[in-house]
């Protein structure tokens, strides 16, 4: 930093409260130096491109936030702060030069915080966030009364960053960019020095030299781990560094290290004098060697054995490091930020070793120049994984590479020999993968420093809801996790239930939504599948469908057919047809259940389920009962707006007293109407509702769009209004093929046709 820029920064800091902007604000590093200035009584605004209705789970009480990047959010801005990953072009960079603004980066702010305490470093390229959460607690315990600030959320501290009283200032360093040369620290902790950021680095040398000026702006104890090579060619000749590891060269060494299920014990000599035993309730070789880093640093600044020994004990690690989402008897979910070939490896062997029979790694590459620099190394960093899934780079801002893949990676893996390589294009696909091969036993554990902790938090989820729900159900209700909904619609498409969840009365039914109401877990209710279109990412909750034998009975009295929401429209009009009554010839070739007909007013050869209808009796969300009259429901074509809330359980239905021969008559006009004008193909129906101008099947095939597909879905040749799955199409085709069928109608008859078919689930 140029010393008249660290002049204007550090007056305008010390001079009492000041208006300062921080752009991209959500990351977890601005983030942590928010709750920094805010507690120095600056005023903070900050901006970002999450929504603003999810921005509180990101930002600190007390900013003003902006949605997006503008101009005038910098206007009465006294400084504006920026990471490294905000180009200049950014509109409130080049809004704050043209103004005169001061701008610095986030490293330029803390190194002028760190400047009014006894800042204590911690840097290397693994390891980091776990070491000073270690560090900030030990001093907490001790009584020094830690500042901190962390590139994680730590439950144990409470924030990622607090600034105190006490002068003691743990800071977690940052090397990607070359800003660790800035700090001028009381104390520096260096756990390793490998090649990382090579989109910012042009080798290893040049990540050295940044260590190097650290190194020499350190006024007091340079601790460095012995144990890996360049830290050891850095640091051993320097006259105030202290080495840490299991190596004889040590002045700290770890002695008798064992590692248990998920804990470690080790003990520590000190130039030749045994220290005592330590106990680390967080797994893995590598946070021995963190810890022991911690203990030398502690240490040589005066703090007391035991208790070092009783924090680190209490200690349970930093957000995404080795975090345990979801532990049972028979499963475990682990979420974990490891990106670099060597932290995956340090990872992995920790999670072989905690006694599970099998470890599921699931990997996302983070950035195409790592993935591109560490290729090969990442062929051997799974060996200890039993089944992998890498899925694609998260690209982090950055342009994507020619033949830089997550498929790459994938190959790269099976190329080192490990059996079981599954690559997975999209998380969503990824889940329903390791759905389809998860047993008891199973340890799944996700890697990556991209969105990948949104699996692991899909996975937790479903497990904990399975269990806890499976408990209070009867035996002979349904109950599935991740149940593909390909199965359950009849086009023969869609991702994963969630929960899949058929209950054996209304009783079970009753209990199911209560509990996913006080859980807040949305609830989906599926038919027969056979107005629906299901994304490939399927749908998040609990998807219920009344298949069992009470929800399907069917009862006749006189006139009267009192059907169950489970029944089916075919076996409606069967039974009607057995007992001499007629009206309900039209449902024959809809291929749905009762429920879902009434839900959308279902009809067919001119005829529709409302108009057979005496009541309904339905739930709604809370589980709560109702019986309803027709007269007193409001009716529309293919909408019933009650059923928006409330979910069918049963309808009485009115027949209309005819002969055998009378209905079978209606049925077989029906059934060669049906076969001549429909095809035969795996389908949801018609696509769209009839604009009012023109049929829409009697649309598409003037505009000439019979049999487009894109890939296996198709518009049938048949009738012009249904689109089929030639066998293996995925919801996306069927979107894409939809889309483009809207757009030539737009284009070539200004008409705008709307889907009559129901489009739900998640992006993949």
């Amino acid at each position: 930093m140029q010393p008249e820029l660290k002049l204007r920064l550090e007056q305008l800091l010390r001079n009492g409260p000041q208006r300062i902007h921080l752009i991209g604000v959500c990351g977890s590093g601005m983030s942590g130096l928010a709750r920094l200035l805010l507690a120095q009584g600056h005023q903070l605004s900050g901006s970002d491109l999450v929504p603003a209705s999810e921005a509180s789970a990101y930002v600190p009480e007390g900013i003003r936030y902006f949605e997006g990047h503008a101009a005038s959010n910098v206007v009465d801005a006294a400084l504006v702060v920026f990471s490294s990953a905000i180009a200049a072009e950014n509109p409130e960079r080049k809004a704050a030069a043209e103004r005169n603004i001061l701008s610095v980066r986030r490293a330029e702010c803390l190194v002028i915080l760190a400047d009014a305490k006894s800042a204590y470093v911690v840097a290397g390229s693994h390891g980091k966030t776990t070491t000073s959460s270690m560090l900030t607690h030990v001093l907490r315990q001790a009584d020094q009364n830690p500042s901190h600030y962390i590139g994680a959320q730590v439950p144990l501290l409470g924030a990622n960053a607090a600034w105190t009283e006490g002068k003691p200032f743990v800071v977690e360093a940052d090397e990607s960019d070359g800003t660790l040369a800035l700090f001028a620290p009381q104390a520096s902790l260096i756990l390793n020095i490998e090649e990382e950021h090579l989109d910012f680095y042009h080798d290893i040398e040049e990540i050295v030299q940044v260590f190097a000026t650290l190194c020499e702006r350190t006024r007091g104890p340079i601790i460095y781990c012995v144990d890996d090579k360049n830290a050891m060619l850095l640091c051993s000749h320097c006259e105030q560094a202290v080495g840490y590891g299991v190596s004889e060269l040590a002045a700290y060494r770890a002695l008798d290290v064992r590692l248990e299920n998920f804990s470690s014990r080790f003990s520590v000599l000190r130039r030749g004098q045994l220290l005592g035993e330590v106990a680390l309730n967080i797994p893995g070789a590598q946070n021995v060697s963190n810890a022991l880093g911690v203990i030398a640093l502690a240490t040589e600044l005066g703090i007391g054995w035991n208790q070092m020994v009783s924090a680190l004990a209490e200690f349970r690690g930093a957000s995404r490091r080795f975090e345990v989402k979801y532990r049972s008897a028979d499963y475990m979910v682990v979420d974990d930020y490891a990106h670099h070939p060597t932290e995956i490896k340090a990872t992995l062997a920790a999670a072989k070793n905690s006694g599970w029979k099998r470890v599921l790694a699931l990997f996302q590459p983070h950035r195409y120049s790592r993935t591109k620099a560490f290729l090969g190394e990442f062929a051997g960093a799974f060996q200890d994984a039993s089944e992998v899934f890498i899925t694609e780079i998260y690209a982090a801002s950055e342009a994507a590479m020619a033949g830089v893949t997550g498929e790459a990676v994938a190959e790269s893996i099976r190329a080192s020999t490990h059996p079981k390589v599954h690559y997975e294009p999209t998380l969503g696909r990824l889940r329903a993968a390791v759905n389809l091969v998860l047993e008891p036993g199973d340890l799944v554990i996700t890697l990556g420093a991209g969105d990948i902790h949104r699996v692991a938090q899909h996975l937790a989820q479903g497990l904990t809801w399975y269990a806890e729900l499976k408990t209070l159900l009867k035996a002979d209700s349904i109950l599935k996790r991740d149940e593909p909904l390909h199965k359950h619609t009849t086009m023969r498409v869609g991702g994963p239930a969630q929960l899949w969840f058929e209950p054996v009365d209304e009783d079970d039914l009753k209990l199911g939504l209560r509990f996913a109401h006080d859980r807040a877990i949305p609830v989906t209710f599926i038919g027969r599948g056979s107005n629906l279109l299901v994304r490939d990412g399927g749908i998040l909750g609990l998807c219920v469908h009344l298949g069992r034998p009470y929800f399907s009975r069917i009862e006749v009295e006189g006139d009267l057919v009192t059907v169950g929401a489970g029944a089916r429209l075919k076996q409606i009009v069967a039974e009607g047809r057995k007992h001499g009554l007629g009206g309900f010839e039209f449902m024959e070739g809809i291929p749905g259940n009762m429920g879902g007909a009434l839900r959308m007013n279902a009809g067919a050869m001119q005829g529709s389920t409302m108009e057979v209808v005496e009541s309904i009796r339905s739930v709604d969300l809370l589980g709560h009962i109702h019986e309803i009259k027709k007269a007193d429901l409001e009716i529309h074509y293919r909408n019933v707006p009650h059923f928006q809330s409330h979910i069918a359980v049963s309808a009485v239905l009115k027949g209309t007293p005819s002969s055998k021969e009378e209905i079978n008559e209606k049925l077989k006009a029906y059934s060669n109407k049906r076969w001549t004008s429909q095809p035969a193909a795996p389908s949801a129906g018609c696509t769209f509702k009839n604009p009012g101008t023109v049929p829409a099947g009697k649309l598409i095939d003037e505009l000439g769009l019979k049999n487009l597909s894109v890939g296996p879905a198709r518009v049938s040749e048949v009738h012009g209004n249904f689109i089929v799955n030639d066998g293996g199409a995925t919801a996306d085709d069927v979107l894409q093929l939809i889309a483009l069928i809207q757009g030539r109608a737009r284009e070539s008859r200004q008409i705008d046709l709307h889907t009559e078919v129901i489009v739900l689930g998640e992006e993949n």
